[in-house]
């Protein structure tokens, strides 16, 4: 076995280990303030550590275990957006005493499933990933105890997330039988041998379900905005970005690697997945009030911006959507960063009326949102254009012409519900003020995000090159 596959994953597990019977012995929630530094700084390191743009490919336990250049670059950003929502959720979680030991821990150990997640060479080491990562959400999905929409948001991702793992597995028991594998590498010898049998197919769309679950795309997006709004926002930011990633990255491993030789199978499915999230997201978001809600909505339909690159099957699509998710993350944090510092009183509000006029009282904070906005809904020339010109463009190079048309009409719709809130910032009605932002950091990380948004259009720093070796590697 060669050790330094796994190296990044073991250390992170042995940091947490060590983390939570340190924290357990010593004082418990006394340590969780440093100990949520520590681990975004650990997470933080680790995220830089790996070199994305290294083209050597190397395996662990006799293959189930496969880090590549596809695998370190979803590892990187899944480790920094992890490192970036403990950063900003400080404030948050010390008002609300929501600020356990356990929370920096669990958010470190789904990161660990996450990183097998995206490793996996093999059915079981793909479900050990995902069972790790999911188990961890689910507690902190519901975190604030004394809450019942918490309590109800932990509540329904356990149980549809069960459902989707018990799909998952039926499908990947499919793929066994048919296959006479569980790896990745055979299963692919099998669905290139003529046409794909039909026990096989029948375990990849329970596959396809399963992970559109975890991705929130359309019909299985149902947990999605009452989770968001339900559990903690910083929980929600932690749901909006790293675990999203690492689900897209299996998505596109699962497909290219096991079902590589039967594009024409799987193609259509994550198109009509891509095509209804889009629209649905795109449409459902224009009459929801919290902010919170029209940000579960909103992913829902970037998620099939996202799927419009996998539904390509070529080198080019899943290196548009790895650019995709990489603007994709950056502006959500940028975004929940904002959304953390709306507060009246002293008190946490989420109505997006609270933000009618906010460019008198607080120009910098209204300009950067605005900034994100108009990136969240594809505005030129800001980054969140060139992530979805991306996509759409590799879907029209794989004859996907009506998927790319039916992208630009969601998006077009999309944009109202971004734009309503930058019309309350600078030309709605006069009402109580909201608080100045609450945390030095929040405001550096609005201001980062939304400067990157403007300042990436130059060369998208550098994440189109790293994105393209990283395809490369995942599509032969």
């Amino acid at each position: 076995m060669n050790f330094a596959a796994i190296l990044p994953e073991v250390i992170i597990a042995v940091y947490a280990m060590f983390a939570l019977v340190g924290a357990a012995y010593l004082g418990k929630d006394a340590l969780a303030r440093p100990l949520l530094w520590v681990t975004a700084g650990v997470l933080f390191v680790m995220g830089l550590y790996i070199p994305t743009g290294a083209p050597v490919t190397v395996e662990a336990f006799d293959g189930m275990f496969v880090s590549d250049a596809f695998a370190r670059f979803a590892k990187a950003m899944i480790l920094i957006s992890a490192a970036l929502v403990l950063v900003i959720s400080e404030g948050y979680m010390i008002k609300r005493n929501l600020l356990r030991f356990e929370y920096p821990i669990l958010v470190a150990l789904a990161a660990v499933g996450m990183m097998v997640m995206v490793s996996a060479g093999d059915l079981i080491a793909l479900y050990m990933g995902l069972e790790l990562q999911s188990l961890a959400l689910y507690v902190v999905a519901s975190l604030r105890r004394d809450s019942v929409k918490s309590t109800e948001a932990g509540l329904k991702y356990f149980v549809l997330g069960a459902l989707s793992s018990g799909l998952l597995l039926y499908g990947a028991s499919l793929t066994y039988g048919y296959a006479g594998t569980t790896q990745f590498a055979g299963i692919v010898q099998t669905a290139t041998e003529g046409e794909l049998p039909l026990g096989l197919l029948f375990g990849l769309v329970f596959l396809i379900t399963g992970f559109a679950f975890k991705v929130s795309a359309v019909p299985f997006h149902m947990w999605t905005p009452d989770v968001y709004e339900g559990a903690p926002t910083p929980i929600t930011a932690f749901f909006a970005t790293a675990p999203k990633v690492a689900a897209m990255a299996l998505f596109a491993r699962v497909l290219h690697d096991a079902f590589g030789g039967a594009v024409g199978d799987w193609q259509q499915i994550i198109a009509l997945l891509s095509v209804l999230s889009m629209f649905l997201g795109a449409v459902a978001a224009i009459g929801q009030t919290n902010i919170k809600r029209l940000m579960a909505y909103s992913s829902i339909a970037h998620m099939g911006f996202a799927l419009m690159g996998l539904a390509s099957g070529t080198v080019f699509g899943v290196q548009a959507m790895l650019v995709y998710m990489a603007i994709y993350v950056t502006m959500n944090i940028g975004t929940f960063a904002f959304i953390l510092t709306m507060e009246r009183d002293g008190q946490y509000v989420n109505d997006i009326q609270s933000l009618n006029m906010l460019s008198q009282q607080s120009p910098g904070r209204a300009l950067a949102m605005l900034v994100l906005l108009f990136s969240l809904a594809g505005v030129p020339p800001l980054v969140g254009f060139f992530g979805k010109y991306y996509v759409l463009l590799a879907a029209v190079e794989a004859g996907l012409a009506w998927l790319a048309v039916a992208g630009v009409i969601a998006s077009v719709i999309g944009a109202f519900y971004y734009l309503r809130i930058v019309y309350l910032m600078y030309f709605g009605e006069e009402t109580d003020t909201l608080d100045p932002a609450p945390s030095p950091v929040l405001t550096l990380v609005l201001g980062i995000a939304a400067f990157a948004m403007v300042a990436g259009v130059v060369n998208l720093f550098g994440i189109e090159g790293m994105a393209e070796a990283a395809a490369a590697t995942l599509v032969d």
